[in-house]
């Protein structure tokens, strides 16, 4: 027998080993599963479960005692108050992710040239917003709002300004419930894009810097490339809690003023659990996945797409 053949038969010491790795993987992957059983456990019962009974009740009638397919949906089509709150919806998530992620990106920039003493000292205290739960922080809001006794107005007649009717008219009411939603969320961005920025090797910056680039250049050419990935899921997640946001506009203006600020949250609770048409509040509350589907599908799939083109 030659050589060539001797080689090509398995010897058994060899083949023992390989199913020993084999045996192992596949116990590591069943206690993989066994460990992370609970969570998905856990996800079922609290987002599963609740979606399908969700879409369960956006087709039944208000008594809940008769199944009538997709009859909420089309009636909600043909209000004029629901296309006002899908309006609303968007402008409030869209303008408060971009103007979050804006001046987090600064401040993140901002604390990242500190020294390491003093940015711990910045971060902490930039971080408040974010801590303090929404309800309390809101209800500080609305007192500076409150059109009897706004600080606001009060600093405004000192410099013999008018005073604003901050959630008595549509567009600063509008205002109003976008300015607290960036002010709470801003932090997030912040401390997300201050660790990618961390993660961003010096000696990009210093060959960019070699290369004769401005400052522009060096966040155009290697900040940008290099957060790209971070900034995309950040802000997907951001959007979908925004989308989702609640306490906010029901502290602050309740829907009003005459439904001009209502979300999809908000709205869904107003015509489902105030009005006892439950089935429609679902229907109102289903409205908010196929927009943040359609967001999270692109997004994603740029992620993947660069992460594939880096590796």
């Amino acid at each position: 027998m030659s050589d060539a053949t001797l080689s090509a038969v398995p010897r058994p010491h060899e083949a023992a080993p390989r199913s020993a790795l084999q045996r192992i993987a596949r116990r590591n992957s069943t206690i993989a599963f066994l460990l992370t059983l609970p969570l998905i456990l856990l996800i079922l019962g609290l987002v599963v479960y609740p979606f399908l009974y969700a879409i369960y009740l956006s087709m039944l009638n208000r008594r809940m005692t008769r199944f009538i397919g997709i009859e909420n949906f089309t009636f909600l089509l043909s209000r004029e108050t629901f296309w006002d709150v899908v309006f609303q919806s968007v402008l409030f998530a869209v303008s408060a992710v971009l103007l979050k992620a804006l001046i987090g990106f600064i401040l993140a920039h901002v604390l990242h040239a500190l020294p390491a003493k003093g940015q711990r000292k910045w971060r902490g205290m930039l971080l408040v917003p974010w801590v303090i739960p929404p309800a309390i922080s809101t209800l500080a809001w609305w007192w500076l709002f409150d059109p009897s006794y706004s600080a606001f107005n009060w600093a405004l007649a000192g410099i013999g300004a008018d005073p604003v009717p901050w959630l008595g008219a549509t567009g600063w009411a509008r205002f109003s419930v976008i300015l607290v939603n960036v002010w709470y969320g801003s932090p997030f961005f912040m401390i997300m894009y201050l660790a990618a920025l961390k993660s961003v090797p010096d000696q990009l910056y210093e060959a960019a810097s070699i290369d004769g680039a401005n400052g522009w250049q060096k966040l155009r050419h290697v900040t940008f490339p290099m957060m790209r990935n971070i900034i995309s899921i950040t802000v997907l997640f951001s959007l979908i809690v925004t989308f989702a946001n609640f306490d906010i506009v029901r502290i602050l203006t309740n829907g009003g003023p005459q439904d001009s600020t209502h979300v999809f949250a908000t709205y869904a609770f107003q015509v489902g659990i105030q009005s006892g048409d439950i089935p429609l509040g679902a229907s109102v509350s289903l409205f908010m996945f196929p927009l943040l589907a359609v967001f999270a599908v692109f997004t994603l799939r740029g992620v993947n797409k660069r992460t594939k083109e880096m590796a």
